[in-house]
């Protein structure tokens, strides 16, 4: 089957805390979402305020607009999007009491102002107006925001003051598409422009109405908000994180929504019998004593998929460091190639299984900016294209935009992602406890995994020798409690002998041979051919 057409099954595990809702996605059961949403957060991409420029910088052709958060937000000029002239004048009469209704059958569109034009020319200090956070906060940065508004739904984006009726370019078929053109052409007011996504695919016109009308209500929400009101404030919310999740990602290869929360559950099945009444079966309410993650694995995940090393199989780890300007992500073997293929073709299988992480990677961290990424050196021009197409591939998976390009001569990969939120950065090293809690360990959670990932590669090299784990007495306990060895004599056939050894530190665990002794697991951390 064509990896690229692969049915791919989606989960989304909604932990409603006191303070903090963590959403995680899963794709085949592996994390490649997380998002974090305080529950006192009031600023989200998508709201809408009317705001008081603070000031208008020529020089950076941008205005700083005060919106209530305690840094201004910024405006570029090309942000202020082409219609702006007639949205500042419907805000004006909104505002002035002139406006009695929100349909805009009678405004006047104003002329389109060109890319060229200068932002002092078009707004100033002290004025009132309605713009959009397209980014939030980030680090010492206030939200970024644009001046052309649009209100997303299911199916649709509708966009006041225009009249353009435009089709996701995912939806390739030209009938389809003239199908949904002259559907919406149909129940779309007039100066509202409508954007169509591509989920409308195959949707009915009833469907697309019910979803316009939503859209409208919104609209008329605005308007009587805009007036007499003190500003700056907010005159929309979009919906949160977890609504905006479901909104946008709902589709037939969805399976389930896992929840701890009853009223967000009740929310959750409530919003889904209406934009889906077909998939309502999928949400489902976890009533377990276990913390929910834990229940799930996906605190382990979390664990294991955050940090500067992250181990992948066959003892390949890729290493993240992240400086001002960008982040790097290294590629290391671990020197644990296989000896039955030829160099080009382990260096090969290396750099893939590592393209796959560096992508899941991405989203998972929400990295923006522009990435390197240090893949192992390849001679052959076939396999750096082959590698070039696997992470295009991969990537695809990724809504954000991204560009691309072609490995160089020195293997080095670059990636532009943009982001609109603040990247998720979770520390995953614990405090020791036999240390005097003075010194960082990885997550004890992770070092069974660990141990039995090196002892499979062992089995592989070391077929006709006997093995011995010594540990701490901690860890020798745990797998003896745990049967852990039975479970490995199942999977691998060999039966492995455990020492205790009081002097090792809490997590420290060593493999001896019969032979050779100790063995070395941890040969240098240098990269084939560099």
């Amino acid at each position: 089957m064509d990896e690229t057409k692969k049915i791919v099954q989606k989960e989304l595990y909604i932990d409603a805390q006191k303070d903090e809702i963590r959403i995680a996605l899963l794709e085949d059961k592996v994390l490649v979402e997380l998002h974090r949403e305080k529950t006192s957060d009031s600023f989200h991409v998508g709201d809408i305020y009317v705001g008081r420029i603070r000031k208008v910088v020529p020089g950076l052709n941008a205005a700083f607009v005060d919106i209530g958060h305690e840094k201004d937000a910024f405006l570029h000029g090309l942000d202020l999007g082409p219609n702006i002239l007639t949205i500042n004048k419907y805000v004006k009469n909104c505002l002035a009491g002139h406006v009695k209704s929100p349909s805009l059958a009678n405004v006047q569109i104003e002329e389109q102002i060109t890319k060229t034009e200068k932002i002092n020319d078009l707004i100033s200090a002290g004025q009132l107006i309605l713009v959009q956070i397209s980014k939030e906060a980030i680090s010492t940065k206030g939200p970024r925001i644009i001046g052309e508004i649009t209100l997303a739904g299911r199916f649709m984006v509708l966009v006041p003051f225009t009249d353009k009726i435009l089709v996701s370019n995912k939806i390739t078929n030209v009938e389809e598409r003239n199908r949904l053109r002259k559907s919406m052409s149909k129940i779309r007011p007039q100066n509202m422009g409508i954007i169509i996504r591509t989920i409308a695919k195959g949707q009915s016109l009833e469907v697309l109405h019910a979803d316009m009308r939503s859209l409208l209500d919104k609209w008329n929400q605005i308007v009587q908000n805009i007036s007499g009101m003190s500003f700056p404030k907010r005159v929309i919310s979009e919906m949160d994180r977890t609504s905006t999740f479901l909104r946008d990602m709902l589709n037939d290869s969805f399976d389930a929504v896992h929840v701890n929360d009853v009223t967000y559950y009740e929310e959750i099945l409530a919003y889904i019998q209406t934009i889906a009444p077909d998939k309502a079966e999928i949400v489902k309410l976890y009533k377990g004593k276990a913390p929910f993650f834990e229940h799930f694995e996906i605190d382990k995940q979390i664990k294991s998929s955050f940090g500067k090393n992250i181990s992948l199989k066959g003892g390949t780890y890729i290493v993240i460091e992240h400086t001002e300007a960008l982040h790097v992500i290294d590629v290391n073997s671990g020197h644990r190639l296989n000896s039955e293929k030829t160099q080009e073709d382990n260096v090969m299988e290396v750099n893939t299984r590592a393209a796959v992480e560096v992508a899941r990677q991405l989203r998972l961290r929400d990295m923006g900016g522009i990435i390197i990424v240090d893949f192992i050196d390849m001679r052959a021009s076939a396999y750096r294209k082959a590698l070039y197409t696997c992470i295009e591939q991969e990537m695809k998976k990724d809504k954000a935009r991204h560009t691309i390009l072609p490995p160089n001569k020195f293997g080095l990969i670059q990636i532009t992602r943009h982001r609109i939120r603040p990247e998720v950065n979770i520390e995953v090293l614990e405090r020791c406890p036999s240390c005097n809690g003075t010194g960082m360990i990885r997550p004890p959670i992770l070092i069974i995994d660990d141990i039995e990932n090196n002892l499979q590669l062992l089995l592989k090299t070391q077929k006709e020798e006997k093995l011995m784990l010594a540990l701490h007495p901690f860890l020798f306990a745990y797998l003896k409690k745990k049967r852990i060895r039975l479970m490995w004599w199942w999977k691998y056939k060999s039966w492995i002998k455990l020492e205790e050894r009081n002097g090792f530190q809490l997590l420290e665990y060593r493999f001896y041979s019969e032979k050779q002794g100790e063995i070395n697991l941890w040969a240098p951390e240098e990269k084939q051919n560099k």
